[in-house]
């Protein structure tokens, strides 16, 4: 008997009876090598910049983990930051041109300033140029499970883009493009094409901090910071150390759903039934990885990546191929961890979020508004289970 009863301890601690991953934990399958990177990685990321050190003289925050704090680091925070792009016509043709703002230190304006910068300018944050033809508000996304989304090969994304609505359904998701052309995925417009560049961007854009990868420093509005107010020696960051934060965040388990309830296994159905799968997909398998933790793996995101019109009232700014109105749907993976929703974190719950859906999600909205009590609660039971 004593030796059946460690058989089956001996199973379940190799198989299903594992503890789901809490938030923050590295994938499960690291070799000892991946996870001492792991913990290395994890260190730098919450490590906290300093003027000596590298911060700003721009910045929206002294290090990734003050931003991705919640409930564990990777996770979501209270700063909102602010992006502003232009949105132009094109005379003759009519058409519609995004200006990013570089030239005018665009589009990411931080927040905050050093000291030596406010005493050489009299500033407490960037000015966001008057040109300017929107200004949008930016919360922290999760950033639990992003190595899995980053090894999903482009052939997949692009498989369920549908830019022309061929097929009459009213969603026409397209991708969005860098802007030399490779197919974007992570941001709130899907600009950035793979996590290290999301890292290395996050450096500079978020904390001022400089790397090999991007080794110029913010600008002011689109003018050099003053002599003097950026102590530290360019770059700021090593090559080895930006490595090692993507190794980390490269290899976050993402966040394991709730259990699902009575209610919930039937929300499941319904969530497909009205259409918000069909933007909302619910998981993408991972091409070939040089870590097997990731190689060929399921991820249930509920997301597509793709760009999706969701109307004026949730349009903000431009960027790249996206319009003001589109936005990549968001990864739903996660969510219960969340305590505000949308890209702007203007709506407190789901259902709230949901009913500011509009343009290619009216249709699903309204069939939302339809449901009955018991399916509109077995709904929001499912997706506040993810």
């Amino acid at each position: 008997m004593t030796r059946w009863i460690c058989a089956i301890v001996a199973i379940c601690a190799a198989t299903a009876c594992q503890r789901p991953p809490k938030p923050g934990d590295p994938l499960r399958g690291l070799s000892r090598a991946q996870r001492a990177r792991f913990d290395s990685g994890r260190v730098v990321f919450d490590s906290v910049f300093t003027p000596e050190t590298g911060l700003g003289p721009v910045f929206n925050a002294v290090g990734c983990g003050e931003c991705h704090e919640d409930p564990a680091s990777g996770g979501t925070g209270d700063e909102v930051e602010r992006h502003a792009t232009a949105f132009h016509a094109v005379v003759p043709t009519g058409t519609r041109q995004c200006d990013e703002l570089a030239a005018r230190g665009g589009f990411v304006y931080q927040n905050h300033v050093t000291h030596a910068l406010h005493a050489a300018l009299g500033i407490d944050s960037e000015p966001v140029p008057s040109v300017a033809t929107a200004v949008g508000r930016r919360t922290t996304p999760e950033i639990f499970g992003f190595g899995l989304l980053d090894a999903v090969p482009d052939s997949e994304i692009l498989a369920y883009a549908d830019p022309d609505d061929a097929d009459h359904d009213g969603i026409s998701g397209r991708p969005n493009r860098f802007f030399d052309g490779r197919l974007g995925r992570f941001g709130r417009k899907a600009l950035v094409p793979n996590l290290r560049e999301f890292n290395d961007g996050a450096f500079s854009a978020e904390q001022g901090v400089t790397t090999p990868a991007v080794p110029t420093e913010e600008t002011v509005a689109g003018t050099p910071v003053p002599a003097g107010t950026d102590p530290a020696p360019d770059p700021e960051l090593s090559a080895a150390n930006a490595e090692l934060v993507t190794a980390f965040v490269r290899t976050l388990a993402p966040p394991a759903p709730l259990k699902m309830s009575r209610d919930a296994r039937q929300g499941k159905d319904v969530f497909a039934r009205i259409g918000c799968a069909r933007c909302h997909r619910p998981s993408f398998t991972t091409g070939d990885s040089p870590v097997a933790a990731i190689s060929r793996k399921e991820v249930a995101a509920y997301t597509d990546l793709l760009l999706h019109d969701m109307g004026p009232e949730l349009g903000d700014i431009c960027l790249a191929l996206a319009t003001p109105t589109e936005f990549r749907t968001e990864p739903l993976m996660g969510i219960h961890l969340k305590k505000v929703f949308l890209h702007d974190g203007r709506a407190t719950t789901v259902e709230q979020a949901v009913e500011l859906h509009s343009g290619e999600a009216t249709k699903a909205r309204d069939l939302f508004r339809a449901l009955a009590p018991g399916e509109r609660t077995a709904l929001l039971a499912f997706v506040k289970a993810l």
